[in-house]
């Protein structure tokens, strides 16, 4: 199981890039080849929440060929929270069930523990109850040697190695060897052994060159977790030398060995470990040609060649002449190339190149190259001011990704001030400390950061002024202006007189202008305007300012209907974006009710709340949200009615009328009863009416007509209405008598009684469904009844109502169905 450090110390940079970006770059060093047989999974920590030292996941589940998954996923990380590395560890070791079987454990992280828990007590305690349980660390980018020591100690209590990297080309390497470690690691064995098994057919090449791949077939396969294994001829049964594991294939690419001579490929049972199969094949001695310059220059970039390549994982190093077998210095993967590009060491003399076999490490070819000194010149001004930005030239460039860095005169080597990356050109603007004094101005090396050429330069004190009004009003906008520019990106401010260096309060940038708009603060009092350098904040000039409290008037009526509008008028506005706000009297500074931005005006409407009782009106400063004129208002209760008929048929139009409108916006609404009074139901906004029509429900039941106020929801007025079936018979001071059905084409008799007096009566006979005021026929009555009516050739559904025209009223409808 891999451990990826997922946590937020991963942002950290190393030479200007960032160690999680160095670490998905070098990936693939870890996961050979030997992941396509072997069951390997990922596990991250650190990568989803800030502080939480849970933050642990498994994002690959341990399998075989999970290569391509793993490489996405840690592609996809984005560090953030803690490093709860011992948890995570023990956590990697359950998952692969470490007290039952083999389990290996591959740890990178870039420093300490920071979840409480000792990672070599843990260490310790799983080598104890482990089945073969193994860590390998790799410590990048460590801070200090008690983050070494603290990584250290868990391989060294489990039998695993321990590396550290403090550089992208180290990472590498040292992933790289953690890689064959665990490449090459017995195998898990099994508990108890199996009948003797077949025979298996094995078949390799006759002979291969030391350190290359093979290809091995063979039939049948017994168990998925037999191995191909590959030893010198006679080596004693169940001894392991390279290997792969059988899975779901007959056959695999097999590393052989890097020395000369007969060797087995074997296939071993997992559980007995015998042979079941083996095929014979030499190992010939690898030979290899490499070439290239014999000298370079420190940290220059230097073309190598090779031929042949034996395998794409084997490597290319520069090391120091007569370095022990296995040591790497700048290397190179030779991947499927026969040339790549290496960095020459930081420090000149006699050095060899390598070509190193990836299966043992073992140097097949080498040739010797000297590493000289370049010869570099800077050329820099004899003075700069603080904080700017001063033109620097030089050449005999060495590496595009060196640096060009300001110190003070005596820093230490390989220490960094401000810098820029020499890249391409030949000249640059470097940026001056915010601090006076002597410098160094020096091309460093991005190889072992060595010094090669330096010039010395005075950075003196720039003469700056800034200016404004003696007196301001709080919150006010006023022009402050600057002579004697630094740098486009430095600060003008305004702070309370005595401040702290580095304070800000108010400010702008001062860009290529000699004058800006700043904002008074809320607070008056005696304030200082300050010049101050982006680089290092440091203050450069000042002036001294007065704030003080504007006059500001505020006018609004005694009282107020609540939820209506009214006029509030001001004077003395201080910024169009200061705000009229009405609050509760009493309520905190700063608070906000209903309010309106004061603009470019001195008056305006502000909505009343909906809740009665006594209120403040005040002028809000934007700046601050300070109250700097109030005036009292009384918000009361409005007196509002509605009305409407007492009952209706479901689908007819109900009239609604109502009188002490507050707000056009406000609604008609009808609900059944008992429905929240902020709910919705049929609706329709009052505008400029007093009156108007709705569409009853299809459901019968009692509702409520309700005069809703849109400011706070509230219901001022409400009447009921029962909603009753589409036939029913309504009546209002009237009653008709007629029959229930009639015949098509049939004359029927219509009789009535009424209480009204209106000049205007009819009887009239209608569609169901049509509108109340108009008709098929009708009758003025002019004498008492009966009066006689013909029926519709049509069958169907119909009404006879009684209107009175004159009041625009039903005084009584009845149905009647033509069949």
């Amino acid at each position: 199981m891999v451990v990826f450090d997922g946590s937020n110390s991963m942002w950290g940079q190393i030479e200007g890039q960032a160690k999680i970006e160095i670490a998905r770059d070098v990936m693939e060093n870890l996961l050979g080849e030997w992941v396509e047989e072997r069951s390997v999974g990922l596990m991250a920590y650190g990568h989803r929440r800030r502080g939480d030292c849970s933050d642990i996941e498994v994002l690959v589940e341990p399998g075989q060929q999970a290569r391509q998954n793993i490489l996405d996923r840690i592609n996809a990380i984005t560090p953030t929270g803690k490093t709860p590395l011992t948890d995570a560890v023990e956590a990697a070791a359950k998952a692969m069930s470490y007290t039952d079987q083999p389990a290996t454990v591959v740890l990178i992280s870039d420093g300490l523990e920071s979840c409480q828990r000792d990672p070599c007590t843990l260490a310790q305690a799983l080598e104890n109850s482990g089945v073969a349980f193994t860590a390998h660390v790799v410590g990048f980018g460590l801070a200090s040697d008690e983050d070494a020591s603290s990584l250290a100690c868990i391989a060294e209590n489990t039998g695993g190695q321990y590396i550290t990297a403090g550089s992208a080309e180290e990472l590498g390497a040292a992933l790289s060897t953690v890689g064959t470690a665990v490449a090459q690691a017995a195998p898990e064995p099994e508990p108890e052994p199996e009948p003797a098994s077949p025979e298996v057919v094995v078949d390799g090449p006759d002979t291969a060159v030391g350190g290359a791949d093979i290809r091995v077939t063979w039939a049948p396969t017994v168990a998925e977790s037999d191995y191909i294994n590959i030893v010198p001829v006679g080596t004693d049964p169940g001894v392991f030398g390279n290997y792969v594991r059988i899975g779901k294939s007959t056959e695999a690419n097999l590393p052989v060995p890097g020395s000369e001579g007969l060797y087995e490929i074997r296939y071993l049972h997992n559980q007995s470990k015998d042979t079941l199969g083996h095929d014979t094949i030499e190992v010939t001695k690898p030979e290899v040609t490499l070439s290239a310059a014999d000298t370079v220059q420190t940290g220059a970039k230097f073309r190598v060649e090779w031929t042949p390549t034996i395998n794409k994982r084997d490597y290319v190093a520069i090391v120091p002449l007569g370095s022990d077998a296995g040591t790497f210095g700048n290397y190179q993967n030779v991947g499927n190339n026969e040339a790549t590009n290496l960095s020459a060491p930081a420090d000149p003399g006699l050095y060899e190149l390598r070509y190193i076999l990836n299966v043992d490490k073992r140097t097949v070819a080498s040739r010797q190259i000297e590493v000289t000194d370049p010869q570099v010149v800077l050329q820099v001004p004899e003075t700069a001011l603080t904080g700017a930005a001063f033109e620097v030239s030089w050449s005999g460039t060495v590496n595009t990704q060196d640096y060009i860095n300001i110190v003070p005169v005596g820093t230490d080597e390989g220490e960094f001030g401000n810098y820029i990356v020499v890249r391409d050109n030949s000249k640059d603007l470097l940026k001056a400390p915010a601090e006076t004094g002597m410098y160094e101005v020096r091309y460093v090396l991005r190889e072992g950061g060595k010094t090669l050429a330096s010039e010395t330069i005075e950075i003196a004190a720039p003469e700056v002024t800034v200016s404004g009004p003696e007196k301001v009003v709080t919150g006010e906008k006023f022009d402050a202006s600057w002579t004697g520019t630094v740098n486009t990106q430095d600060y003008v401010a305004i702070v309370p007189a005595g401040s702290d260096e580095g304070e800000f309060g108010n400010y702008i940038v001062v860009r290529d202008a000699g004058k800006g708009v700043l904002t008074a603060p809320a607070d008056p009092g005696i304030y200082e305007l300050r010049y101050i350098l982006r680089e290092g904040s440091k203050t450069l000039a000042t002036s001294s300012i007065e704030v003080t409290e504007p006059q500001v008037t505020i006018d609004a009526p005694e009282t107020v209907l609540a939820g209506s509008k009214f006029k509030v008028s001001w004077t003395g506005a201080v910024s169009s974006q200061d705000y009229i706000n009405i609050v509760p009297m009493g309520t905190e500074e700063g608070a906000f009710g209903n309010y309106i931005v004061v603009r470019d005006v001195t008056s305006n409407d502000l909505q009343a709340p909906a809740e009665t009782g006594l209120y403040e009106i005040r002028y809000l400063l934007r700046e601050g949200s300070k109250t700097v004129a109030t005036a009292t208002v009384e918000v009361t209760e409005p007196e509002v009615t509605i009305s409407a008929a007492d009952q209706v048929r479901a689908g007819d139009k109900l009239r609604v009328s109502w009188t002490g409108t507050i707000n056009s916006s406000d609604y008609v609404n009808l609900v059944p009863v008992g429905t929240p009074d902020d709910a919705f139901g049929v609706y329709s906004q009052v505008r400029n009416k007093t009156e108007l029509d709705l569409n009853t429900p299809e459901e019968t039941g009692l509702y409520e007509i309700r005069y809703l106020m849109r400011e706070g929801s509230r219901v001022l007025a409400r009447q009921t209405v029962e909603v009753l079936a589409q036939d029913a018979a309504l009546e209002t001071g009237a009653q008709l008598d007629a029959p229930d059905t009639a015949a098509p084409g049939a004359t029927i008799t219509v009789g009535w009684t009424t209480d009204s007096q209106s000049a205007d009566q009819r009887i009239t006979l209608a569609r169901g469904e049509q509108a109340i005021f108009t008709w098929i026929s009708a009758q003025k009555i002019t004498g008492d009844p009966p009066v006689e009516l013909t029926m519709p050739d049509d069958p169907g559904v119909y009404e006879i109502r009684l209107l009175d025209l004159t009041n625009k009223a039903v005084l009584s409808r009845k149905v009647i169905k033509v069949e």
